[in-house]
């Protein structure tokens, strides 16, 4: 069989729709349920084009995809089984080509369907065209829609024009058979799970503790989210979740992605790389991902994929191996004999798609484009920073914030004379992007008079193989539940870091050698100040106690045993902020560690 040519998508540059938008979408949705059966089904788990080849590709069965195995032969015993980059500066820019590979076979299961269809079947096939992967904005809503995680059967309209009930795709792979590489528990379930009730063969999905799992979560992933995209300028910092913040306590791209995956998984397959990419939900989360990038590069045009080190290194490239924008993403081929790098990937609609944040910007004007994203940005996840709704409600009129309200003029937006033009049926779902003052939602209302705001923020600092499989490191302000069940879920939880762990590392040797390796992440703790303490004040005077009262954390592995951490460092740090005329984002000072108000506790800060 010849080589699979990645290409994306055909026919323009359609938009990429959120999924609580996609599913409203009726010719969208309908094919889409009905490309992923397809895809799901009818190739053999053999065929490369099968959903589970496509899956395996990011872990188990560690199999070469499609002929690619590097320049040296693979040796399953020396070499990482797997493809995908975490931990390195290659994680936003191997998963581009990754979702389009799968936005690809999705189309054109997609126009194979339209062609059924009997009644005004010329709109089903531009429809078809048209249709993009959708994306899951988490940062904005945490849960998605029950079309993805709770409805089994959905109802679609066929090829005769009529309604009709269907297996939900989206709501599990079925796998056809289980693999004989997958460890326990995966290989008793004949389906993927999220949250499952029990790691027994006729363990269930539990959806009602994934969305109160996912709805806790949600001020940490939009003020995350928010800090990453607002505060964070260089590569490294914002690709990966290796040490090496730069200073800015903001999350990496990846660590926030960790998050979601060991969230919606639980103890399923989602929150273990070596069988995250077989849960349909995955590839929701990663388009989302994406589309961050194109966000963030949007804020910083001229920063791309740095040089770097391998870290747990591939099936393709060594540990510990000098990587950059020119390092061969495998197993993604672009044609006969090469494959895509990072450098190729910096154009979205040259990639056969677009994002709604971007619609009617002329792209060729990058001050245009960084001051209407910048604003859209604000739109959807400003508020975080500053708390939400919060008690300082009554000084808002003479909050020294308040009175520094910026005023962003972007210069005139131009639409493009030429294509890449927006669909009319990807047009349904407008985006208007936001060019009032685009100061947060509620920024006044977190600074009493006279007095500065601080972005008071923990970071977590742990060795990611010490547990041997994913974890989380809970934060809590107040009393901590006793029953380990209830911490995620706590009123008083706050956030926290997620350690996405391969459940078979032993089976491969880099990860042994690695197990050294130490993450970085940060949990913003501004909106439970806010909430838990009483207090109408940032400054380190009034925090500086509470938090060392208040401050609570425990681990957990994804399995619900909670676990001591030997490697674990919570420390405090506090970032002033600023918010001068004509700034479109908090402007942050030096921040200052706080380090006496963990330490002497266990997985405290080493230094007071």
């Amino acid at each position: 069989m010849s080589q699979i040519i990645i290409t994306g998508a055909t026919g323009g540059a359609p938009n990429r729709l959120e999924i609580h938008d996609f599913v409203k979408n009726d010719k969208f949705f309908s094919l889409y349920v009905q490309a992923l059966q397809i895809l799901e089904t009818k190739p053999t788990q053999s065929d490369f084009r099968s959903f589970f080849q496509v899956g395996g590709i990011h872990g188990l069965p560690y199999t070469p995809w499609d002929g690619a195995t590097g320049s040296q032969p693979w040796d399953p015993d020396t070499q990482w089984g797997g493809y995908c980059t975490h931990g390195s500066v290659l994680f936003p820019t191997w998963h581009r080509p990754y979702v389009m590979l799968y936005e690809q076979l999705i189309q054109q299961h997609a126009l194979e369907v339209a062609a059924t269809y009997t009644v005004d079947q010329a709109s089903w096939k531009q429809a078809a065209l048209d249709l993009r992967q959708p994306f899951w904005d988490w940062a904005k809503n945490a849960v998605p829609p029950d079309e993805v995680i709770a409805l089994k059967q959905v109802s679609i309209t066929g090829p005769n024009g009529k309604k009709v009930t269907v297996d939900n795709p989206l709501y599990h792979y079925k796998f056809h058979p289980i693999d004989s590489s997958f460890p326990e528990p995966y290989s008793g379930w004949q389906t993927t799970l999220r949250q499952p009730n029990s790691t027994q063969p006729d363990a269930t999905d539990n959806v009602p503790r994934l969305k109160s799992v996912l709805r806790s979560a949600q001020s940490d992933i939009t003020s995350s989210t928010y800090s990453m995209l607002t505060r964070v300028h260089t590569w490294p910092a914002f690709s990966n979740h290796t040490v090496g913040d730069g200073g800015s306590t903001s999350n990496s791209l990846e660590a926030i992605h960790d998050g979601i995956h060991v969230d919606v998984g639980g103890n399923g397959q989602m929150a273990d790389p070596a069988v995250a990419a077989f849960d349909p939900i995955f590839f929701l989360h990663h388009c989302n991902v994406d589309r961050l990038l194109s966000l963030w590069a949007a804020l910083n045009p001229q920063v791309w994929v740095s040089q770097g080190n391998s870290e747990d290194g591939t099936i393709t490239i060594p540990a510990d191996a000098s990587i950059d924008q020119t390092t061969p993403l495998t197993p993604f081929w672009n044609a006969p004999n090469t494959f895509w790098v990072s450098s190729a990937t910096t154009d979205s609609t040259k990639l056969g798609y677009t994002y709604p944040d971007f619609n009617g910007l002329d792209m060729g004007n990058q001050q245009a484009v960084k001051t209407a994203i910048g604003n859209r940005i604000n739109q959807l996840y400003g508020s975080s920073i500053f708390g939400g709704s919060s008690p300082f409600g009554s000084f808002a009129a003479t909050s020294s914030l308040a009175a520094h309200v910026p005023v962003t003029t972007p210069a005139p937006v131009v639409a493009p004379p030429s294509p890449p033009a927006v669909p009319a049926v990807a047009a349904q779902v407008p985006v208007t992007i936001q060019t009032a003052p685009p100061r947060p939602h509620d920024a006044h209302h977190l600074v009493p008079p006279n007095h500065g705001l601080y972005d008071w923020t923990a970071r977590i600092e742990f060795k990611k193989y010490e547990v041997g499989t994913s974890f989380s490191v809970y934060l809590f302000l107040g009393a901590v539940p006793e029953d380990p069940e209830q911490w995620h879920t706590s009123p008083n939880y706050v956030g926290g870091h997620h350690a996405f762990v391969n459940s078979k590392a032993g089976h491969c040797a880099n990860c042994r050698n690695q197990g050294d390796i130490v993450e970085e992440g940060f949990v913003h703790l501004n909106h439970a100040i806010v909430q838990h303490s009483g207090l109408n004040t940032l400054n380190p005077e009034a925090v500086e106690p509470y938090l060392t009262k208040e401050l609570h954390w425990r681990v957990q592995k994804v399995n619900g045993e909670p676990v001591d951490l030997r490697s674990l460092e919570v420390s405090v740090i506090a970032t002033p902020l600023s918010y001068p005329p004509g700034a479109m984002f908090p402007v942050p000072g030096t921040p200052r560690r706080h380090g006496h108000i963990t330490h002497g506790r266990q997985g405290g800060s080493r230094n007071a």
